[in-house]
């Protein structure tokens, strides 16, 4: 496949993946808890970078979904007490982050590991680092994870589907008929996490942000039904990661802004638009 094939397909999986777990982060009302997690993830690789003094390899995904957990933890143990969910996402998400820019800066020396690539991302770079697979040859290193991640994350909604639906709806009633919902709060936290650290190298974590909430935001505005919501958005992942690269192409500018970006107009399409939640039919409904 060609240099720009590889870069669409990376994008698109980030897209499909992010937007499906998406979906139930806007139901948990933990929107936050993706930016927490995107950003945390950092101090997970720099600190697998410190104990092997090795920039590749998969004991860099293995400290920053440790990282990812560790903030799913503190977070909960803060909430119990008393501590509102926002505000305990916001103490452990600047905490963790500024930690992880301190030993970047203090720590890590001429390694390249720096804050603005994590930010944002440098899918550029995707088809240079390859790996070759069994029946299909040199695929990019982050264009398989992501392919991985994204076969991982569809078995466990679809395997998982009714608990997923009722816990994220009512955690009370979910209790009450035996369904294990702390256990799926941390499984769920763990999908999270492992679908941001695919991400994060890829993209870095503004596009991860933004994939993660807008898609599945636009989504909501149109349907009240979670199957169709989670198909919705997906579609809308999907188009915001190949009308994001054009619309690169065309200005000349960043690749991940520009994805981004193209959720947010997609969001602006549903806000307006959509004919039960839109703001135009809001007003149509008020005039009439």
């Amino acid at each position: 496949m060609t240099y720009t094939v590889w870069i669409v397909l990376t994008a698109v999986l980030v897209g499909l993946s992010c937007s499906l777990i998406g979906v139930f982060l806007i139901l948990r009302k933990m929107a936050m808890m993706a930016d927490a997690i995107s950003h945390t993830v950092l101090l997970g690789i720099v600190v697998a970078f410190l104990i092997t003094k090795e920039i590749s390899g998969p004991h860099m995904l293995i400290g920053a979904i440790i990282a990812g957990l560790v903030t799913a933890l503190l977070v909960q143990w803060l909430h119990q007490f008393d501590i509102e969910q926002h505000a305990s996402i916001g103490i452990v998400f600047t905490t963790l982050f500024a930690i992880g820019v301190i030993l970047i800066a203090t720590s890590v020396g001429n390694a390249h590991l720096d804050v603005q690539h994590a930010l944002m991302g440098e899918i550029t770079f995707i088809p240079w680092d390859t790996i070759t697979l069994p029946f299909v040859g040199k695929v990019p290193v982050a264009t398989a994870m992501l392919s991985l991640v994204l076969v991982i994350v569809i078995v466990s909604i679809i395997a998982f589907y009714k608990e997923w639906k009722i816990t994220s709806f009512d955690p009370a009633l979910a209790a009450s008929l035996g369904i294990p919902v702390v256990f799926m709060h941390y499984l769920f936290m763990s999908l999270v996490s492992i679908t941001t650290v695919a991400s994060f190298d890829a993209v870095g974590a503004i596009m991860v942000v933004a994939m993660l909430i807008t898609p599945a935001a636009s989504a909501y505005l149109w349907t009240d039904k979670l199957s169709i919501m989670l198909l919705l958005s997906a579609l809308f992942g999907v188009t915001s990661a190949i009308v994001g690269y054009y619309v690169a192409a065309w200005l000349d500018t960043s690749i991940s802004a520009s994805m981004a970006f193209a959720t947010g107009i997609f969001f602006l399409i549903s806000f307006l638009g959509s004919p039960k939640h839109g703001l135009i039919s809001k007003y149509n409904r008020i005039a009439s």
